[in-house]
């Protein structure tokens, strides 16, 4: 008994809702004075989140770049064009189910009647190394140069510090992104914002699971459909991998799952399956960007009392699936890449983007979940296309 409390307690999901509860009931009961405590720590745990975005950025999409050299084969350009798809066509259905819905919600900024917020006692920043659009640019830049100029030991050493800012990540960006939830909700509580809000964020999260089974439904329909297979066949192994998503809240960590699973799947190919799962764990996030997508709109309506532009969400959305191919596996890793398209092109500021991390947290389990569950669709619909055209890999199974 003693060891499945622990682990609930360790859960990542579990901690995160922990975190929400515990900054509501301080924020409801909280004087002036323990906000005026708690909003410089809020500051300065923002600041070392968005500190690190860039080196996120730059650390994961410039490796990813340099690595497509060594799987430049047709099925590859496959692969990348499968994701692209199912990434924008997740995201168009947040957009249209955003524009349709958000607007029943009733969203009304609440700025008349909210308790106003005391000054900050202490105000530590820092600035990030550079902005989120230039580590974007950079990225691309320098992983194109790297792959024209076969600069072997460079791309090795992006290969290190890509470890250094996984170590980045697991020690000082997810132990303290709990705490900063803590302090994004006490201060909406504080506020007087969460009455009105909450049922908000509920609606939120339906509307958000509903749609990750509605495009779920969509994958797998059409990789039954186009391999003439039955997609059930390889949709049931993935119980385990589910599991395992909304646990951790990360691809990479179910990819090993899903791996072992998949090998009980009798439609795939040995040879496409052991190519396709990690490639797809690692570019497929299809549940996050759909999160991303409609988060974007209901975070616009609840801020700001309006919703982006059709105009500006026609460029959002391919953007952000370029972005999306080499976000990380990591928890929030897709809307931590997408920060800069967040801001530039819809113009949503540092507190929107804060509120966005903070309801996001809560959301990724699913979109993780329907990120590493959708990979199997993907890789059933290639499968069926090395089959049709008499694609092979030189890829020994792996047991």
């Amino acid at each position: 008994m003693k060891t499945i409390i622990l682990k609930i307690i360790s859960n990542t999901t579990f901690s995160l809702l922990l975190s929400v509860v515990i900054g509501m009931l301080i924020g409801m009961f909280a004087n002036e004075t323990v906000i005026s405590v708690i909003l410089p720590i809020k500051h300065v745990l923002g600041q070392i989140i968005f500190f690190l975005i860039p080196l996120l950025i730059f650390g994961f999409i410039t490796p990813s770049i340099t690595k497509l050299k060594r799987n430049a084969s047709k099925l590859l350009s496959v692969s990348l064009i499968l994701a692209y798809a199912s990434c924008i066509g997740s995201a168009t259905l947040a957009a249209v189910v955003g524009y349709k819905l958000i607007p029943l919600f009733d969203i009304v900024p609440a700025t008349e009647s909210l308790k106003e917020i005391p000054e900050m006692i202490f105000r530590l920043d820092i600035p990030p190394l550079m902005s989120v659009l230039s580590a974007l640019v950079l990225s691309f830049m320098l992983g194109l140069s790297i792959i024209w100029t076969k600069s072997d030991k460079i791309e090795s050493a992006l290969y290190e510090f890509q470890n250094l800012v996984f170590i980045m990540v697991k020690r000082f960006l997810l132990p303290i992104l709990p705490l900063f939830i803590a302090t994004n909700f006490s201060v909406l509580a504080y506020e007087g914002a969460l009455a009105s809000r909450l049922p908000v964020f509920f609606a939120i999260l339906i509307v958000t699971v509903l749609c990750h089974i509605t495009w779920m439904t969509i994958l797998y329909s059409s990789a039954g459909i186009y391999s003439r297979k039955n997609p059930w066949h390889v949709l049931k192994y993935y119980g385990p991998v589910a599991l395992t998503a909304l646990g951790t809240q990360s691809s990479a960590a179910s990819l090993g799952v899903a791996i072992e699973q998949t090998k009980k799947s009798p439609v795939l190919r040995n040879d496409i399956r052991n190519f396709a799962i990690p490639l797809f764990g690692n570019i497929h996030f299809v549940g996050s960007i759909l999160d991303v997508v409609f988060l974007s709109l209901a975070v616009s309506q609840l801020l700001y009392g309006t919703m982006p532009g059709l105009d500006k969400m026609l460029v959002f959305i391919p953007l952000l699936g370029i972005f999306a191919i080499a976000a990380p596996g990591l928890p929030g890793g897709t809307l931590i890449t997408s920060l800069g398209l967040i801001h530039a092109v819809l113009g949503i500021d540092e507190a929107g983007t804060a509120l966005m991390i903070s309801i996001f947290a809560l959301l990724d389990s699913f979109g993780t979940t329907h990120n590493i569950t959708s990979d199997g669709a993907l890789t059933l619909i290639l499968s069926s296309y090395a089959d049709r055209h008499e694609e092979s890999l030189n890829i020994e199974e792996q047991e």
